[in-house]
């Protein structure tokens, strides 16, 4: 049964519906049918995807807090998803240096209380997001399995290995199905967040600036957004369908697409035509990992999901997105990209 069939006439409540995955994941859901419930605190960027695709006049629109578990109860009871996807959270490394508690209440007690609610609710299939950034990163060569430590080394990767652990807890405390799942650095049309290297040197382009990039020789899991959004889709409807999916899921890139950030800037200039690079040293004392990679074999030998878009194909969508948003409709541009990238 293909996506479109499965997900048509579903109750899918998406936490985090206004951020960037989260945007994308709830256009691909509601235009295969599915009766999105979005849940989110409501904070937008200008341009954010969710405002220019007019989101809310497509889904339910929900705002509010994941830390408030009475709110979450009542939109459980009138709601009754069949179906949870949690996306909500602080994401940001930098910024979690200058706000960790509300880093940590929203990454770990937010997802508590989404777990909460499910145990008390119970859905029939329920996918907790969490990032690659909840491993301990020792610069490995040969990626991080699923089974791997978490981080302690910053706020954010701390707050995303308490989630992971909370679930755990959930899962062993209260036989709860739960799959949670760690992806790369996901990039694609409509990231505006600050701090983040696609939107800063996109921003750049735009103004006639040099693109300023901190640590040119970093290395990343770059993957293009609907990557690791096949890949939540895939556990929910499996897991709907009574697969045992239990535990942690990693969705990255081949290491073929595994470069450094200077390599994709200059893969960005070529493709966009025009462009300047600039190295600034970072000296704002915020640890930034040099390696982070993803062993994906779990999800490519039990759920059948490897990447489909090496890193060229990535930037061609980028650019495609970024040079055409403010010419097209962005939700038929969104909706354009979801397809190509479907039938491939």
């Amino acid at each position: 049964m293909s996506y479109s069939e499965f997900f048509k006439g579903k109750k899918v409540l998406v936490t985090g519906h206004t951020g960037f995955k989260g945007s994308w994941l709830s256009i691909w859901l509601h235009n295969m049918g599915a009766e999105v419930i979005g849940f989110s605190n409501g904070t937008l960027y200008p341009d954010s995807l969710f405002e220019i695709t007019g989101l809310s006049n497509k889904i339910t629109d929900i705002r509010g807090d994941v830390r408030d578990l009475d709110q979450l109860d009542k939109v459980f009871k009138e709601h009754q998803p069949e179906i949870v996807l949690h996306l909500a959270a602080q994401s940001l490394v930098r910024l979690s240096y200058n706000i960790p508690v509300e880093t940590f209440g929203t990454n770990v007690m937010g997802t508590a209380n989404i777990l909460e609610c499910i145990r008390k609710k119970p859905v029939k299939s329920s996918v907790i997001i969490t990032s690659d950034k909840c491993y301990l990163n020792i610069e490995k060569q040969e990626g991080y399995k699923e089974s791997d430590p978490f981080s302690t080394h910053d706020p954010y990767s701390a707050s995303k290995g308490c989630a992971e652990m909370v679930a755990e807890s959930y899962r062993y405390s209260f036989d709860q199905k739960i799959a949670t799942t760690r992806a790369g650095n996901v990039v694609g049309g409509g990231d505006w967040a600050k701090d983040r290297l696609i939107p800063d040197a996109i921003n750049a382009l735009n103004k006639g600036d040099d693109i300023v990039i901190r640590n040119p020789v970093s290395t990343r899991p770059w993957q293009f957004v609907l990557e690791p959004i096949r890949g939540y889709l895939e556990l929910a409807k499996r897991q709907y369908e009574g697969e045992d999916l239990n535990g942690g899921w990693n969705f990255g890139p081949e290491r073929s697409s595994m470069v450094t950030v200077k390599e994709v800037i200059d893969l960005i200039i070529d493709k966009w035509g025009s462009g300047s690079l600039r190295v600034e040293g970072d000296t704002s004392n915020m640890a930034e990992a040099g390696l982070l990679f993803l062993d994906i074999d779990k999800a490519d030998k039990q759920i059948n999901w490897r990447p489909k878009l090496n890193i060229n194909a990535t930037v061609d969508y980028i650019c495609e997105w970024y040079k055409n948003y403010q010419t097209e409709d962005p939700y038929e541009l969104c909706l354009r990209q979801i397809k190509k990238y479907d039938e491939l």
